[in-house]
């Protein structure tokens, strides 16, 4: 028997155990289009919960949602020169609006369309439009809207969560009278992503703007959060982008100031995705499988009956419903406990180990011996599938709030420390090289050293990325977190005001 639920583990197959993870804690699996996912009902219901809670944050911070149309005219990505060149290689365009029968009696497209359709890789210009009709004066100012939708962008190395042709998001569009109020905008968009990763996903995160390579095409200035993986790689988890008024300009998007004179909005755009779910999965998971934060697991307390004739099912059944109500009467995060009872008619262990494997952070085992103690048998998803602890039946409801919070700043330290551990600052050129290594790497990863982040100082320049590109390195983002450190550029010499993050990243 293996050690492991997982097989191969993270030490052995880092990609292969991710893929594992996916399928063992039946979150999605492929679909017969090449490039898209399926996201089954546990992989969804986590995406709800993020949903539910970064909703909740938009609309405090006064933002609304709409819906805008899935297929965006050509002629609309052409009018922002930068943009349609940073996204034309992944976009899927509809040229053809009808289907006949042809002679051997396969369908084939007819109905030439007028001007092709993009199906929307992102919704700037699109949205930009329906702003230059709506906005007039400076009165229709700010117009902060968000809306939840599924995008394409044509994938060719399709990894389910990570990049799909196809994937759910949210992006946030907004527009503003003043550079002033777009740049607090943009920064507020990013403080409330960062707070989300780590207060919710527990996965502590570096925030900061990216160079000028890695910028969203036609922003002025991209603000992203950085998180690390379990194997060393960075994961970009939410970006934040100042456009100026370059939308603007391209969409013509107007307002009389108060003084009558017209101007152009300054406008940002802002969004995560599905993507979140793939973060979490490779913060937290181990051999086991999927481990997943409190604050977002569907179901934060399992309840698993054991009986072995009806009079005991009867019994410890009615003891489950107790608990479930009681849990339910018992706020955390602000939200009542999230509980359900597994009564299906499978072996204990099958329906331990589904639990384990799908990150549940607690489960209690409820058998006839139990209720004689007065006890409920306590398992924590953060620690061994063996580990299990008795605590009073009477008292377990009261003390659920404390242990999942436990649970949820465990995890978040957890991952802070592999961070500081797999972390390093340089100060040449060569410790860079040492570091991230020069050999040739293969698609797996192996051949390397181990991954990690290197706090460096680089300029924003060519030569920079000249010297990294073979080393599958990016320039992750500029930290606006800790202490300046002005020093020159390792390759240019160049002065350089702050450490950049480097990182081989997803």
């Amino acid at each position: 028997m293996p050690d492991h639920a997982i097989s191969p583990t993270r030490a052995q197959d880092y990609p292969e155990w991710y893929q594992q993870v996916v399928r063992a804690a039946d979150l999605a699996e492929q679909s017969p289009v090449r490039g898209c996912m399926v996201i089954k009902p546990h992989g969804y219901a986590v995406w709800e919960r993020m949903q539910g809670i970064l909703d909740r944050e938009f609309k405090a911070t006064g933002h609304q949602n709409a819906y805008f149309p899935l297929f965006i005219p050509l002629s609309y990505l052409e009018q922002e020169a930068k943009h349609v060149e940073g996204f034309a290689k992944e976009c899927a365009v509809v040229t053809h609006h009808r289907l006949e029968l042809g002679p051997d009696g396969k369908l084939i497209p007819t109905g030439k369309l007028e001007e092709p359709l993009v199906v929307r890789p992102t919704s700037e210009t699109i949205i930009g439009a329906m702003y230059a009709k709506w906005i007039q004066s400076w009165r229709d100012l700010p117009v902060l809207i968000n809306q939840w939708a599924n995008v394409v962008r044509w994938e060719m190395r399709p990894r389910v969560f990570l990049r799909t042709a196809e994937f759910l998001w949210q992006e946030g569009h907004t527009a503003h009278a003043t550079s002033a109020e777009a740049v607090e905008e943009t920064l507020r968009m990013l403080d409330v992503y960062a707070t989300f990763a780590e207060r919710d996903l527990a996965m502590p995160v570096i925030k900061g703007p990216k160079p000028a390579g890695e910028r969203f095409p036609g922003a002025v200035d991209t603000y992203s959060i950085e998180a690390m993986m379990q194997d060393g790689k960075a994961l970009q988890a939410g970006t934040s982008h100042f456009l100026g008024q370059n939308f603007a300009r391209g969409q013509n998007i107007k307002f009389a100031g108060p003084s009558g004179a017209e101007e152009f909005c300054w406008t940002t755009s802002w969004g995560v995705s599905t993507r979140l779910i793939g973060a979490v999965i490779m913060t937290h998971s181990d051999d086991d499988g999927l481990v997943l934060p409190p604050r977002i697991a569907p179901a934060q307390v399992v309840l698993l009956p054991i009986s072995r004739t009806d009079e005991e099912r009867a019994a410890v059944l009615d003891a489950c419903r107790t608990i479930e109500r009681e849990l339910a009467a018992v706020a955390y995060g602000g939200e009542p406990i999230r509980s359900k009872i597994d009564a299906r008619d499978i072996r204990g262990g099958d329906k331990v180990w589904q639990h384990v494997k799908q990150g549940v952070p607690v489960r209690v085992e409820i058998g006839p011996r139990d209720l004689a103690a007065g006890t409920v048998s306590v398992s924590r998803r953060d620690r061994g599938p063996k580990a299990r602890e008795a605590v009073p039946l009477g008292e377990f409801a009261k003390l659920v709030p404390a242990l999942l919070e436990e649970i949820q700043l465990g995890l978040f330290e957890r991952a802070k420390a592999f961070r500081a551990e797999r972390s390093v600052t340089l100060a040449s050129q060569a410790e860079l090289l040492d570091f991230f290594g020069t050999g040739e790497v293969d698609g797996k990863g192996k051949g390397q050293r181990p991954a990690g982040f290197a706090h460096v100082h680089v300029a924003d320049d060519p030569a920079v990325t000249a010297l990294l590109d073979p080393l599958k390195v990016t320039v992750r983002c500029i930290p606006m977190e800790g202490p300046d450190e002005p020093g020159t550029c390792v390759v240019t010499g160049q002065p350089v005001a702050r450490r950049s993050v480097l990182a081989r990243a997803y």
